[in-house]
């Protein structure tokens, strides 16, 4: 008996060892996959070691697998189907998922505890579960519905009236949190539950599209600060760490992000929507441009077989055309030539952190060729060609010099100073933050018009023609 009383203990400190593991795993992408496996199997004994500690019917046990198996099919499917452009939106519905689990915790120890009234810990946590859980999943909501471009950024929420909405709901908040203890089943209970999820939404509905990789790096921290919470509340030391680690490094993310936009989180949270009005995935206004040149697929090859020294710059119009495997070929068409080839990677590049990291990953591109941006930039005076693939904020220099631009002080990559640079585009439209591209217009820069796929087979085709494949061949 003894030893089956140990054994939740043992299962848990496996558990906890499997996740440091795969946490350590995630660091190189050669282990990603395998690291990735040791995580979910660390959460799954977590899952065990805490059920068999409870006292369950034969019933309860048939609706824990049922809903089991409904969770693990409903997630294999959504792996397994989701395109790279939908992730963000699908890290965010788990970002909101993860949370509600977390409210629910709590919402069930609230409201029945079967050891009797909760101490103090057990209430305190169930208060930070319930606060932080409705926060994550409403606010993730919202952000997957305008990642998907399902809601708009309504007029009044760009105004100060937010404010006084969003303070108005925090106070409702503290009133419910500080009277829930003496009432866990009562009326605080649920208002902290509708206030908080109030606020989830009013925080997050203004966030404009330029700030989405903050905002979904944010809520990942939310989870897991709500999973910690929740591990209190149930007693599981694998869930206080996993939500602890899950929290600060998402907290050290999002300062990443808000660094590489040059913005606060403050500003990004409570101020001014950058890219609020921009439609999702980009578009705009075409107006305005009055000295831009464009080439042809051919023009372009010619200057990459003519290159020593080849960046391609990957944006959300890369992952749109899905245009990462054609990339890929011709970069080892380009190696095989003697080119060196390498990738530049800006920390909110695309719709989420590391997009772009990921999405060049499933293409078998080296993790090596992969420079982040204070790596690169000094490396752009000495670049003969420049690609850039549905970028465009983060390339645009007037965030260097103009302090007027709404972008002014933002780090961006500055490939206006390689010999040549190419725009691969299927229009001028503007980016996020919906201002033109002054890069557009400088005259080392040739626009190339199109779907980025079939840009980049149309270079292949080029230089294959132009025999530099053959050294493939041999």
């Amino acid at each position: 008996m003894a030893g089956l009383d140990l054994l939740p203990a043992v299962i848990d400190l496996v558990a906890v060892l499997l996740l440091a593991l795969g946490i350590k795993g995630l660091s190189k992408v050669s282990t990603a996959r395998s690291a990735n496996g040791l995580a979910a199997l660390a959460m799954g004994l977590a899952v065990l070691g805490l059920l068999i500690q409870q006292p369950l019917s034969a019933q309860a046990w048939l609706w824990i697998a049922i809903g089991t198996a409904a969770g693990g099919l409903l997630g294999l499917v959504t792996a397994q189907r989701v395109p790279m452009t939908a992730m963000p939106e699908t890290v965010a519905l788990f970002n909101g998922c993860g949370g509600m689990a977390s409210l629910l915790v709590a919402l069930g120890v609230a409201l029945y505890s079967p050891g009797g009234a909760p101490g103090l810990v057990e209430q305190i946590s169930i208060v930070i579960s319930v606060f932080v859980g409705a926060i994550t999943f409403s606010g993730s909501i919202v952000a997957m519905g305008k990642l998907q471009g399902w809601i708009d950024t309504p007029g009044w929420t760009q105004s100060s009236l937010r404010h006084g909405v969003n303070i108005s709901l925090a106070v409702a908040c503290l009133a419910g949190s500080i009277t829930l203890p003496g009432a866990m089943a009562g009326a605080p209970l649920w208002v902290l539950v509708v206030a908080s999820s109030l606020l989830g939404i009013g925080v997050t509905l203004p966030i404009g599209g330029a700030d989405m990789p903050v905002v979904i790096s944010l809520l990942n921290s939310y989870s897991g600060v709500a999973a910690a919470a929740a591990g209190f509340v149930v007693g599981s030391q694998l869930l206080i760490v996993a939500g602890a680690m899950v929290g600060a490094a998402g907290l050290i993310l999002t300062q990443v992000m808000c660094t590489g936009m040059n913005r606060s989180l403050v500003s990004v949270l409570f101020g001014g929507a950058l890219g609020g009005a921009a439609p999702v995935g980009g578009g705009g206004d075409e107006a305005g441009y009055t000295r831009i040149t464009s080439c042809s697929a051919e023009e372009c090859a010619l200057a990459l077989e003519a290159a020593e020294r080849v960046v391609f710059v990957p944006g959300y119009g890369l992952a749109v055309a899905q245009a990462q495997h054609a990339l890929r070929e011709l970069s080892k068409l380009l190696e095989a030539h003697g080119v060196e080839v390498t990738y530049a990677i800006h920390p909110v590049a695309g719709r989420m952190p590391g997009h772009m990291n990921v999405l060049l990953a499933e293409a078998d591109v080296p993790y090596e060729q992969l420079l982040e941006m204070d790596t690169i930039n000094p490396e752009f005076p000495r670049t003969d060609v420049v690609i850039v693939l549905g970028a465009n904020d983060v390339v645009n220099p007037d965030a260097k010099s103009d302090s007027s631009s709404p972008l002014f002080g933002m780090p961006v990559l500055e490939v206006d100073q390689a010999r040549q640079v190419f725009v691969v585009k299927r229009s001028l439209g503007a980016g996020y933050a919906g201002i033109k591209n002054a890069l557009f217009e400088l005259p080392q820069t040739a626009m190339v018009f199109g779907d980025a796929k079939a840009v980049l087979n149309g270079l292949l085709s080029e230089l294959r023609s132009m025999g530099v494949g053959k050294k493939v061949a041999a």
